[in-house]
């Protein structure tokens, strides 16, 4: 039985990846790295609470089968741009090479359709530059999911995003072919793609929304 590391399990699609693990058999433990509690009590739980840019201060614990990334923070909760790039590149940067360091195998993150290190926009670059960084780490098993907007209820109110959601339920029926990447996703078929993808063997480190979408339903 294995040993599952998730960053990001108070987000969205952290929290319903970790209901669904808690429910898989293959796992025995799960262990959440964050600043605060998912508020959970489970006996497969394990919760190392603290500060997130210091990673390496859990060195120790921070030993399992597979980590599964899913941090991310959006414009109007971190305007600075020198924080907002700490959190998008440089958690999962350091996780990945904790994870290396360590001798994990299986490394599974979230970025974003359009990320691009050369991009002029600031989100698709940071996005593209935390994907080459993870890359870099040179674990065996890496995947880098990039969805679509993401669909579901958040605990924060995002009134552009809710908006924007609304028109993409409309354009999802005549989004067919190539258009299908742009599609909007949930939450549990990012999640339920992950873990597949550490539980099965896949050909290609970067991973479309459409794609992320038939994974999700295998």
């Amino acid at each position: 039985m294995k040993t599952a590391i998730i960053l990001g399990a108070t987000g969205l699609t952290g929290g319903r990846l970790l209901e669904l693990l808690l429910n898989d058999s293959r796992y025995s433990r799960i262990k959440l790295f964050s600043r605060s509690s998912v508020g959970i009590s489970d006996p497969k739980l394990q919760e190392f609470l603290g500060d997130m840019f210091s990673l390496e201060d859990f060195k120790e614990n921070f030993k399992g089968d597979e980590v599964f990334c899913c941090i991310g923070t959006t414009k109007s909760k971190t305007p600075n741009k020198v924080f907002y790039k700490k959190i998008d590149l440089g958690i999962p940067k350091n996780a990945a090479l904790l994870a290396k360091e360590n001798g994990i195998k299986t490394f599974i993150v979230m970025s974003a359709l359009g990320a691009n290190a050369n991009s002029s926009i600031f989100y698709n670059r940071i996005k593209g530059q935390m994907e080459e960084a993870v890359l870099k780490a040179q674990i065996p098993r890496t995947y880098i999911l990039q969805p679509s907007l993401i669909g579901g209820k958040r605990k924060e109110k995002r009134i552009g995003e809710w908006i924007f959601k609304q028109l993409m339920r409309v354009a999802n029926f005549v989004m067919a072919g190539s258009l299908n990447k742009y599609r909007s996703i949930y939450p549990e078929t990012i999640a339920k793609a992950m873990i597949w993808l550490a539980n099965n063997d896949f050909e290609v480190n970067r991973i479309p929304s459409d794609v992320i979408q038939d994974l999700g339903q295998r």
